[in-house]
C-alpha cells in the first residue's frame, strides 16, 4: 500500500505521539530471509510539550508527515 501519512489523532492529550508498524519488513536492513513471522510493534514519541497542539507543531517542524498535510500539499 501507499503510505499516505501518520494519523494526526494519536496524540495523548499531553503532546505525546504513538504510532504502529505492522510489520517490520518495511526496514531494509532485515534479512527478509531470516523473518520466521510478521511482528509489529508500538513506537511512542515523548515530546516536552505540553498540549497536543504543541506536541503537532514539534512533531511537525521536525519533518513528520501527518496525513491532513499530505492531503492539503496535494
Amino acid at each position: 500500500r501507499d503510505f499516505r501519512g501518520l494519523s494526526d489523532r494519536q496524540f495523548d492529550g499531553n503532546g505525546n505521539y504513538t504510532f504502529g508498524i505492522t510489520e517490520q519488513s518495511v526496514f531494509h536492513e532485515i534479512d527478509q530471509d531470516n523473518i520466521d513471522r510478521v511482528r509489529g510493534f508500538d513506537i511512542t514519541l515523548v515530546t516536552t510539550a505540553k498540549t497536543d497542539d504543541e506536541g503537532r507543531a514539534l512533531l511537525s517542524a521536525l519533518g513528520f508527515p501527518f496525513a491532513q498535510a499530505i492531503q492539503t500539499e496535494a
